[in-house]
């Protein structure tokens, strides 16, 4: 799995620990850190022996970040893990190995928990995705990225992440990605992540009106869908905070 960090030394130890505490023992952690100052590198490298990867340098972003790390592993799936979340069980890469054991599956998902930025065991939000199918996607439907898995010859098909977007590449590369024939995904019913509130995405008024117009311009570029399947998209993320 990757992991990209930016000045995050509060909360990049969780992570690691969380990454330690898998019981799948055949894994593969990259870091890319963005130069980081307030004290992450230190930190890192004081755990460099369970690090697959570490490297630190000024990057281009995010997405910058995470095509670095897709292009430093050697594994055949690729997942991530952010600097400030946590798996929601020690058996997550078990059972993402698990169901790709079939050969003909593509990527797999499950659901994700927005918890309290100073207590993960606080949830906030609940996002429970569902199997997927095209129509849903043609209606705002996207897996949580966080929970995502999918073969390395799948982002080296797509060219990585779109880094024309500040924020939302992450989408145009799962519609991208999903709307490819044959591309067959596997929904895992499970809390896969637990993920700290305060991502860019949604820290702003600013933040969600850029991701809007972002998640427009993705949905017109890949033909999966347009205004109705963004205001769709948007709507949908109401039940998070119910269920």
């Amino acid at each position: 799995m990757v992991t990209v960090t930016r000045n995050c030394v509060e909360t990049v130890s969780d992570c690691l620990d969380s990454v330690e505490a898998q019981a799948y023992s055949n894994k593969e952690h990259v870091v890319i850190d963005g130069a980081s100052w307030d004290g992450t590198v230190e930190l890192l490298e004081s755990r460099i022996n369970r690090l697959a990867v570490l490297v630190s340098e000024p990057d281009k972003g995010i997405y910058d970040a995470l095509n670095k790390g897709i292009a430093r592993s050697t594994g055949e799936v690729v997942g991530f893990l952010h600097a400030d979340d946590i798996y929601g069980s020690p058996d997550v890469l078990t059972w993402v190995a698990d169901a790709f054991a079939d050969p003909a599956v593509c990527a797999v998902y499950g659901d994700l928990q927005y918890v309290k930025k100073d207590d993960v065991s606080r949830v906030v939000r609940y996002w429970k995705s569902n199997p997927y199918s095209r129509w849903l996607l043609a209606w705002g439907w996207m897996p949580p990225h966080p929970t995502l898995y999918v073969r390395r010859e799948w982002y080296e098909r797509i060219g990585g992440f779109e880094t024309r977007y500040r924020i939302a590449a992450d989408y145009f590369s799962i519609l991208s990605l999903f709307s490819q024939p044959g591309f067959k995904a596997v929904y895992l019913p499970q809390v896969m992540v637990k993920m700290r509130l305060g991502g860019a995405s949604n820290r702003s008024l600013k933040n969600i009106i850029h991701k809007s117009r972002e998640d427009y311009d993705a949905l017109r570029r890949t033909g999966v869908g347009g205004m109705g399947a963004l205001l769709w998209k948007n709507v949908s993320k109401l039940r998070q905070f119910f269920g």
